[in-house]
């Protein structure tokens, strides 16, 4: 195979130190991308103390950004395969970081979303760019582990959201401010660290760039390669993910991504408002509360990087959508609850949600589509994806508003039940499998045919 480079380098330690750092770096921008979502539900309660904002602005507001990364992965996912890994996953940085200033310094509600907006077309962009990089470099054996290393610092990025909710709520009306420009600071960060990265040698052979490609193989492996040029082939257009060959690996990933973040969404972003009426407004318990739901999580999303390899894809996935629908189901049956019984049940459905469904929207999207098409096809199903989050953030007032928090409960808990079918019936297993192999029936001489 022409990348088995990246199993049998010459010089394994200097690999293994590389895609490390492909790694790390790709991880700061979900990093970014959890902590600028969550940041949103952590200020709110300090935005309509200090502003005076109609139900239909705290709804735009909240949903903004996630409207913007809906955009931002269908658009930038696609220029991603015309530009490059390295070009776009550098750019993107620059707007979370002069983004995250304006939102700092918005000078009203209106300003505010329009600066949440933009934040989140970069958002967006970087799921399929991050994703794809550290697809293309990593080794078969660690490919899972490699991407699912990504979801999990999404949840590290919310729990540091409500971690700065605890330390600047105390500054008083402005600690809202001082919490978006601490993601500013995060992004100047990350953006010096991935201006060295190299472009992706599998992108470049597919651009006809080989002796490009062999180069960074040697950098970062020591094993000089020959790099067979590719057959030159009429630009592989986007709607190829509803060829007949395709659609169903099209509708599994986008279907169970989509279920999961309107899942995920309608109970994370709302989660300080749902637990402040148990809190009696306390600020302060409503943020440790809500770190709690936020910090199993992330235990989900770790506990799943674990054993993506050992029990492989598909039942990881299945295990996940089966315990999240249980949860919510409970929540659902249970009209008036305690506190700690939300915090328990909220805690447990998230760690189910985030241990397949929130780490593996980052693998298998990256594993089932063949080069030409990776990086947009896993913008398009982040992008669908986002329109599951917009619903879960738009729909859970307005139904908790008509028919109670039980209600809208359970609308999600029938959304986690049609993921756990897509899943049952369409999810393949990709473990220890190489990237050209699950693909080998879709790669003709560099086309789909």
């Amino acid at each position: 195979m022409a990348f088995d480079y990246l199993d049998t380098p010459a010089d394994p330690k200097k690999l293994d130190k590389f895609q490390r750092k492909v790694k790390i770096v790709s991880a700061g921008g979900t990093f970014l991308d959890g902590f600028d979502l969550t940041i949103i539900a952590v200020a709110m309660p300090l935005i309509l103390k200090q502003w005076s904002i109609m139900p239909w602005e705290q709804s735009l507001l909240t949903a903004s950004a996630i409207i913007g990364s809906f955009i931002g992965a269908a658009w930038l996912g696609r220029l991603t395969d015309t530009f490059g890994r390295k070009a776009m996953i550098t750019i993107d940085l620059l707007a979370f970081v002069l983004f995250a200033v304006l939102t700092a310094v918005a000078p009203n509600v209106l300003w505010l979303i329009v600066f949440r907006f933009l934040l989140g077309i970069g958002i967006g962009a970087d799921y399929p760019i991050s994703a794809t990089l550290v697809s293309e470099f990593s080794s078969t054996k660690n490919r899972g582990k490699q991407g699912t290393f990504l979801a999990a610092m999404w949840f590290v990025g919310a729990v540091v959201a409500y971690m700065s909710g605890i330390l600047f709520a105390p500054l008083g009306d402005h600690a809202w401010r001082y919490m978006f420009l601490l993601g500013a600071i995060f992004a100047v960060i990350i953006f010096i660290f991935r201006i060295g990265l190299p472009e992706s040698p599998r992108w470049l052979v597919s651009k006809g760039r080989e002796d490009e490609a062999e180069k960074v193989v040697f950098n970062i492996t020591g094993s000089k390669v020959k790099l067979e040029p590719e057959p030159k082939s009429k630009k592989v257009p986007l709607s190829m993910l509803f060829s007949k060959k395709l659609i169903k690996r099209t509708i599994f990933v986008s279907g169970f991504w989509f279920c999961y973040s309107t899942s995920y969404y309608g109970i994370s972003m709302y989660t300080p408002t749902i637990l402040s009426s148990f809190t009696q407004g306390d600020l302060h318990k409503t943020y440790v509360a809500s770190s709690i739901v936020s910090v199993l999580g992330l235990v989900g999303a770790i506990i799943g990087m674990n054993l993506v390899e050992r029990w492989g894809r598909r039942p990881l996935l299945i295990t996940s959508f089966a315990g999240l629908t249980a949860g919510l189901v409970v929540l659902t049956f249970n009209p008036h609850p305690t506190l700690v019984f939300l915090v328990v049940l909220f805690s447990v459905s998230v760690l189910f949600a985030n241990m397949g469904g929130g780490i593996l929207n980052f693998v298998y999207p990256t594993e089932l589509f063949p080069t030409s098409l990776r990086a947009g096809a896993s913008g398009f199903a982040t992008s669908v994806s986002r329109i599951g989050s917009i619903l879960g953030v738009l729909v859970f007032p307005n139904v908790v508003a008509i028919w109670g928090n039980s209600a809208a409960l359970g609308v999600f808990a029938g959304v986690a039940l049609i993921g756990l079918i897509i899943t049952y019936t369409l999810a393949p297993e990709t473990k220890g499998m190489k990237l050209e192999d699950i693909n080998a029936e879709f790669e003709t001489a560099g086309t789909i045919k």
